[in-house]
């Protein structure tokens, strides 16, 4: 899905990578407040200002925020649509996305049928904001 598109992340979610490397035939957008950290082939924003001017310059269709919490959080308000996977399973963990079946700007749009996968099982949810904050 993301593939030949802009993907943006936090510092954190970058170094999960396998060799803390950029995702290949992605445009790949850091943002961290660390002023002296850099990766070879990606953007590093330092700022929301910075980042959302950076953002301008790609089609909105395009760009896909990719994590982490602080980055969810961050840039929701300027995602036209999630594409969520839900899985019915609890797991330990220190970051969340934000419940967007509790916020009363977004809306489901599609719901897949529950699959499963070995013992988990999941689906595919789509929410639409209707409220998006232009870039």
């Amino acid at each position: 899905m993301t593939t030949g598109k802009v993907v943006v992340m936090g510092r954190r979610t970058l170094e999960s990578f396998p060799g803390g490397m950029p995702l290949k035939n992605r445009r790949n957008i850091v943002l961290t407040r660390n002023e002296a950290y850099s990766v070879k082939d990606a953007v590093v924003e330092h700022s929301m200002e910075a980042l959302l001017a950076e953002l301008k310059k790609y089609n909105s269709d395009d760009i896909y925020v990719i994590g982490g919490d602080s980055v969810y959080r961050q840039l929701l308000p300027y995602c036209r649509i999630a594409h969520v996977t839900k899985i019915d399973h609890v797991y330990q963990a220190d970051t969340y996305f934000p419940d967007l079946d509790k916020m009363e700007n977004w809306t489901v749009a599609g719901d897949s049928e529950e699959q499963t996968y070995f013992d988990l099982e999941y689906r595919f949810v789509l929410y639409e904001n209707q409220d998006v904050r232009p870039l």
